[in-house]
């Protein structure tokens, strides 16, 4: 029975039966999404965001590179510990903000070239996806 319903999905160019079930299997792969507004605000600092295989998130803070654990089916958002690297700059309360935020995101939702995390207290952060 699940064969049918690969079969079908496939035919349709869904992604359901791919065996990826979190962001990374809805978006394209390894594709980097750059923050662009933070709480309805715009983000003035550097920022981004790339779902791999397996449920590995990486990215760039202001300061630092990251990367978590993301296990949660779509459209479910849950960080594991986030790992960032310990570097200083003039953007580092920035980056405290951003990876904070980070850390409470629940919902994941893709929209052509925007991905948008948010959470119940109604946070956002709105990424566009990179040329």
């Amino acid at each position: 029975m699940k064969e049918i319903f690969c079969s079908l999905f496939a035919l349709l160019g869904l992604s359901a039966c791919q065996g990826e079930e979190t962001a990374a299997g809805y978006i394209v792969p390894e594709a980097t999404y750059v923050l662009a507004r933070m709480n309805e605000a715009p983000f003035d600092a550097r920022a981004n965001i790339r779902f791999l295989p397996g449920g590995e998130v990486t990215g760039q803070a202001p300061c630092n590179s990251f990367g978590a654990a993301q296990t949660a089916p779509y459209p479910l958002f849950e960080l594991g510990p986030i790992r960032a690297t310990r570097a200083a700059c003039p953007d580092l309360a920035l980056e405290s903000d951003f990876l904070g935020a980070l850390a409470r995101m629940q919902m994941v939702e893709i929209s052509g070239d925007v991905l948008m995390l948010s959470n119940e207290a109604g946070e956002k952060l709105e990424f566009q996806r990179a040329p």
